[in-house]
């Protein structure tokens, strides 16, 4: 009887450590700085059908005010002090114009804006059918998260006027 409940339980494992491999897979993290160096929030990432669901959380950031978050092609963070330049422009695999409102865009990089609430801190979760996270053509994994100081005007190319860059993350 021990022998088939360890015959059982082996099988077990065996049956779900693949399916444990392929969730780990469809997930991923990446960790905020902000200008200082100085981590400042999170992002979990879930591959979903035909998409990406952030969830995303930025503290330190000025209250009451919409950002813009934004896909960046590179996945480099540690220029902080630099302004986050090294993570490149928006990511943009078909080269299309930048912003959901212009006739030729958007970006696959862009993301709506999001609210920064009264304690600094700004939550959000986001789909976008627009990205993977796979390392195919629109692929995610191994590329930066930007918040910007302001809002993107959704039109102009080629980053919507969003300002500096004010928190970075590499998505692992």
């Amino acid at each position: 009887m021990k022998v088939l409940a360890l015959a059982a339980a082996a099988s077990t494992v065996a049956l779900a450590s693949p399916a444990l491999a392929q969730q780990a897979g469809n997930t991923a993290q990446a960790d905020f700085v902000d200008k200082s160096g100085k981590e400042t929030g999170r992002a979990h990432l879930t591959a979903a059908s035909g998409g990406v669901l952030f969830e995303v959380e930025v503290s330190g950031l000025e209250p009451r005010k919409w950002v813009a978050l934004h896909v960046h092609e590179t996945g480099n963070c540690d220029d902080h002090a630099e302004g986050h330049k090294a993570s490149g422009g928006h990511f943009n695999p078909d080269e299309k114009e930048h912003g959901f409102l212009s006739a030729n865009g958007p970006h696959a990089g862009d993301l709506p804006n999001q609210y920064v609430a009264e304690d600094g801190v700004m939550r959000a979760q986001i789909y976008s059918t627009l990205v993977r996270l796979d390392d195919k053509e629109r692929g995610i994994r191994g590329r930066a998260l930007i918040v910007h100081a302001g809002s993107d005007d959704n039109r102009t190319d080629p980053a919507g006027g969003a300002g500096d860059r004010l928190a970075c993350a590499v998505i692992r």
